[in-house]
């Protein structure tokens, strides 16, 4: 007779390994998704501990008596009884989370949270998303040091420029996560001179009367030795004789390296990006991402060299997304997961000069995206116009399609197929021009019936390089586009 193992309670487990447990139990705020972009979770999450000190005895005087190990805060959120909950709680860290970006403002909570405020030597994490006028009040209330505050964001609920600013004497020295959005640039201030423990570091919306002048931004940045994320966004462009007027007065002197980088994100004019980086060094960046306001040119060669001297940007595949608002193009490592490292939005309207934009970056990075094998063209079909394809012609399309000489595989979405077609036919041209390793065209199976490639793929079988036409729609539902006027156009998931 086989006698079955006993069975263990929860009771029978000492409090060491029950402790163990009940760490598992805490769920992460701050995470990461497939794309390795930062998540910031509800920090509702942290009143986890909430239901457990109320399954015993024993758990509970467990885990208040372990407070520490478990990292148990109080949170002040949207509803909660601040004076009260201060009043009748242990001594715990506090965590301080308002977001109205869906709820209207609840009678008591601004004064929650000045008496929240006051616990300085408690706070743990502010977020802060609401009304500007709100917003004013609670940040004037921020001019001391907070010694445990270890995450700060705070983000008005608008579109307007607000050049919101910080106290001078706002001090958080052990500042980990600082994001701020619709701020004037605190690049020099003594919030960044002394929280050189920050690992993530966003400054969006800046408004153009603070371009920090690059030298600043640098020196700044020198003292960051432990950034991982770093994301800098402009909420409109400024002349390009602004920067060079700027690099006339005070030229840049300070190099920075920044050794656990792996995520830059950059908003502005293409004039700014390139004074940058040849004055930076990041040997373990995997995610870039550019998005740049409408230009007339680009010119991009300082951008090419940073990527070339980055080992992690590597590419077998790229994705064009054409929109009314703005081009965007996907760069991903492998064809398999399709994880974008790369992604450069333009904001510019009409497809003429949206290829106009992205041919001149393309030339100019080609000699990198000599590896890639997969092009895709995509498009937003319910957002286009008759006159979002004004003035596209043969040429712009060639341009483009002449920085990626190995691509074996061109897929064509329906709504470019007309554009495509016509800017693939040789007129007289060499047949291996464009695209001379093409080995597969894949479209909607409607186009193949209508014979839009047919003089292309005659004229490539005369050359002896043959192309297949591949019949096939584009896959619904794998992937999301999410397009942001304002900040840019992000893409989530495989293809």
């Amino acid at each position: 007779m086989v006698s079955s193992p006993p069975r263990i309670s929860v009771d029978n487990l000492d409090d060491d390994s029950l402790l163990n447990v009940l760490c598992l139990c805490r769920s992460s705020v701050i995470g990461k998704d497939e794309n390795g972009n930062i998540q910031w979770e509800h920090w509702g999450r942290e009143r986890w501990w909430n239901k457990l000190v109320h399954v015993c005895r024993r758990w509970r005087y467990l885990i208040l008596g372990s407070a520490l190990r478990l990292d148990i805060s109080l949170v002040c959120t949207r509803g909660t009884p601040v004076a009260d909950m201060l009043a009748h709680s242990p001594l715990f860290p506090l965590i301080i989370d308002y977001d109205y970006k869906n709820h209207d403002l609840i009678v008591g909570d601004e004064e929650g949270i000045m008496l929240a405020l006051q616990h300085r030597d408690r706070l743990r994490s502010i977020c802060l998303s609401m009304s500007i006028q709100s917003l004013k009040k609670l940040i004037a209330a921020m001019g001391d040091e907070f010694p445990m505050l270890q995450y700060l964001r705070i983000e008005p609920l608008t579109r307007r420029n607000t050049n919101l600013i910080l106290p001078t004497t706002f001090e958080a020295p052990h500042l980990r996560h600082l994001i701020l959005n619709h701020f004037a640039s605190p690049i020099g201030s003594t919030l960044l001179t002394t929280a050189v423990g920050l690992v993530t570091l966003t400054l969006w919306w800046i408004h153009p009367s603070t371009y920090p002048p690059i030298d600043h931004l640098l020196q700044t940045l020198s003292l960051l030795h432990r950034l991982e994320t770093l994301e800098i966004g402009f909420r409109s462009p400024i002349s390009k004789r602004v920067i060079q007027r700027q690099l006339l007065y005070m030229p840049i002197v300070t190099h920075v390296t920044l050794p656990d980088l792996h995520w830059f994100a950059f908003r502005g004019i293409s004039a700014y990006l390139e004074a940058l980086l040849p004055q930076m060094n990041t040997p373990v960046l995997k995610t870039l991402n550019v998005y740049f306001f409408k230009q007339l040119r680009f010119s991009v060669p300082c951008l090419l060299q940073f990527m070339m001297t980055t080992e992690n940007l590597t590419f077998s595949g790229v994705r064009f997304l054409f929109h009314h608002d703005a081009v965007a193009v996907f760069a991903y490592p492998s064809l398999e997961d399709r994880l974008v490292n790369f992604n450069v939005p333009v904001a510019c309207q009409h497809l003429d000069w949206q290829l106009f934009s992205m041919s001149q970056i393309f030339n100019t990075l080609s000699l990198l995206f000599s590896t890639v094998v997969d092009l895709t063209l995509d498009y937003r079909e319910h957002t286009l116009s008759s006159e979002w394809h004004n003035q596209a012609d043969r040429t712009q399309w060639r341009e483009l399609l002449g920085s990626f000489r190995n691509v074996k595989t061109l897929r064509v979405h329906n709504g470019l197929v007309e554009d495509l077609s016509h800017s693939l036919r040789l007129d007289g041209e060499p047949p291996l021009e464009v695209l001379p390793e093409l080995q597969e065209l894949v479209c909607p199976p409607a186009c193949i019936d209508d014979q839009a490639f047919t003089p292309f793929i005659l004229e490539r079988n005369v050359s002896g390089r043959p192309v297949y036409l591949i019949g096939k729609d584009f896959p619904a539902g794998r992937g999301t586009y999410t397009f942001h006027s304002s900040i840019g156009v992000s893409y989530i998931g495989p293809d």
